[in-house]
């Protein structure tokens, strides 16, 4: 049922995505499509996330300061957020879960754009307390791709990380081969990249995939697990973001941080 469910929704999102093509401004094709795969968040993600656009911040962050902008990011609604007008919101990394951007035609740029991105939100340093958890806890926030259309085959995808994290000075170690020391390790940037009708890639870090221990133990170089498919991509996604939300976590904001630029020499006290 669950796959039948998201197989058709993958349909329908592929020929909906059809209409905005009709527009002659790449904004007006681009920014409906985008809100096609925001109200199918709000309609399958749990009621203890939200969906929002904007900026990442965190206690470094300085005002006017250049930050990327993320077509979709998923946070958790007990965190603040700051609020810049016209839908645009700055989020602190402490309660963002993912960042989604989303594509008409996924391209060699626009991969390179999208990995510099989420390696911009990888590197935002978390201030915060924790005292227990329970679940799949990802490592690091999780950035996606999502494309309405792309190459005709994913190893194509997989053929720009290479070229792509080196021009951008992106280093990325080798994963472990242990089960948990592996999930427990992020990805230095893009997370996994789905074209709805065509295929999927992921980093080969998460709880669930196509691979199992033996086949890691005889493959050690083993990062990314990636295939051409007319479906199963929206669902794979949905499954990657509801293990990412189905937790408990015991944490909360530590704001001191981000009061240090409030200081003031006249303060007074008296009995």
């Amino acid at each position: 049922m669950l796959k039948s469910h998201m197989d058709s929704v993958e349909q329908t999102l592929l020929a909906i995505s059809k209409i905005p093509a009709n527009s002659g401004h790449p904004l007006h094709k681009g920014t409906p499509r985008e809100a096609f795969i925001k109200e199918y968040l709000e309609n399958h993600l749990p009621s203890n996330v939200a969906i929002g656009t904007g900026e990442i911040i965190d206690s470094n962050s300085k005002p006017g300061q250049s930050r990327n902008q993320y077509d979709i990011v998923i946070y958790k609604r007990t965190y603040p957020k700051l609020d810049f007008g016209g839908g645009i919101s700055g989020f602190l990394i402490e309660s963002v879960i993912a960042t989604i951007e989303v594509k008409s035609v996924l391209t060699q740029a626009e991969f390179s754009n999208a990995a510099n991105a989420a390696y911009n939100a990888k590197k935002l340093k978390q201030s915060s307390v924790s005292s227990f958890s329970a679940g799949y806890i990802p490592p690091s926030i999780l950035n996606f791709v999502i494309a309405y259309d792309g190459p005709a085959h994913m190893s194509i995808v997989h053929g720009w990380i290479s070229s792509t994290y080196s021009n951008l000075n992106i280093v990325y170690p080798p994963l472990p081969t242990d089960d948990q020391t592996r999930i427990n390790t992020p990805s230095e940037a893009i997370d996994a990249v789905f074209i709805l009708g065509k295929g999927f890639l992921y980093y080969d870090n998460q709880p669930v995939g196509f691979v199992n221990s033996q086949q890691r133990q005889a493959n050690p170089a083993l990062k990314w697990v990636f295939t051409d498919t007319l479906n199963g991509n929206l669902l794979l996604f949905f499954m990657f973001l509801q293990g990412a939300t189905a937790n408990i976590e015991g944490k909360w904001l530590n704001a001191v941080p981000y009061l240090s630029s409030f200081q003031l020499s006249n303060i007074q006290w008296g009995a």
